[in-house]
């Protein structure tokens, strides 16, 4: 993750500072300055790293307080950080350090949201690959700060069959032969099926792990029926994950059916930034 959030902080910073901070050549070079960063609203806070490792990379000498960690509940005023070090390097340091901090909270405090709607049931949240580009582990970091859990990082450590990968293979049955063959062992398999048909069918053929897709409340409690039969006739233990149109209002509700997962594609893409502020004192 270190090296991640290098290279998270290193492209933020040139894409703001570029050939250099015009403004901050208006501040005498060796004055220094501190500043507090307070949270306006109740969140959960995250990116503790990132924010730190904006103003190490212009000045190693900034210091930087911490009153909460990744992960903690935030109160609205609530003051989080003390920075502390050269004015032109904190100010230069500022904005980025902020947007990741308020980008992450974010994201962390919509998944708390959600885990904290279904608390009580056997169900878990889980997130997707519908993050910003070239941000997916910082977001996936955030999820987990906020009590969710993650799913495939990518295209390269889990393979999810959709309608397109089963038409073109040919069929369920087909498709799930031929990711068996090719799937290393350390590389889970599920597959997405749109009705309780295609549920049976896939269940048949050996399927371990599967996505109901945009299934009602009443299909969905159909299906963990028919996961349960099939459990009784082979022993088998078949993950059941609820994906689609899901949000706070119905959480809960598609949780108490006894699927074992919920998949929220909002956590990381309908995001709205936890509102900071960094105040000099």
């Amino acid at each position: 993750m270190l090296e991640e959030i290098r290279h998270n902080v290193s492209q933020a910073l040139a894409e703001d500072i570029g050939t250099g901070d015009l403004t901050a050549l208006l501040v005498p070079v060796q004055q220094t300055l501190t500043a507090d960063v307070v949270v306006r609203e109740k969140a959960v806070l995250c990116g503790t790293q990132w924010f730190e490792r904006c103003f190490q990379v212009l000045s190693p000498d900034v210091r930087i307080q911490w009153f909460a960690g990744d992960g903690d509940l935030l109160a609205a005023q609530q003051n989080i950080c003390r920075v502390s070090g050269n004015a032109r390097a904190v100010l230069t340091a500022e904005r980025s350090a902020l947007n990741f901090i308020q980008m992450l909270s974010a994201v962390a405090t919509q998944t708390r949201q959600y885990v904290d709607a279904i608390a009580g049931t056997q169900a878990v949240i889980v997130d997707t690959r519908k993050t910003l580009p070239g941000l997916r582990l910082a977001q996936k970091y955030a999820v987990r700060c906020g009590g969710g859990e993650n799913h495939r990082l990518g295209l390269y450590d889990g393979i999810l069959i959709k309608e397109n990968h089963i038409a073109a293979a040919g069929g369920i049955r087909q498709v799930l032969e031929k990711a068996q063959a090719i799937a290393p062992r350390n590389i889970f398999i599920q597959i997405e099926v749109e009705s309780l048909q295609e549920l049976q069918t896939a269940l048949d053929a050996g399927a371990v792990m599967v996505l109901l897709d945009n299934f009602t409340l009443a299909q969905l409690s159909e299906a963990v029926a028919l996961r349960a039969h099939h459990a009784g006739k082979t022993g088998q233990a078949v993950v059941l994950e609820a994906s689609g149109n899901i949000g706070l209002d119905t959480v809960r509700s598609v949780a108490e059916t006894g699927v074992d997962r919920i998949s929220i594609g909002s956590l990381t893409k309908n995001i709205r930034a936890v509102d900071l502020s960094m105040r000099f004192i």
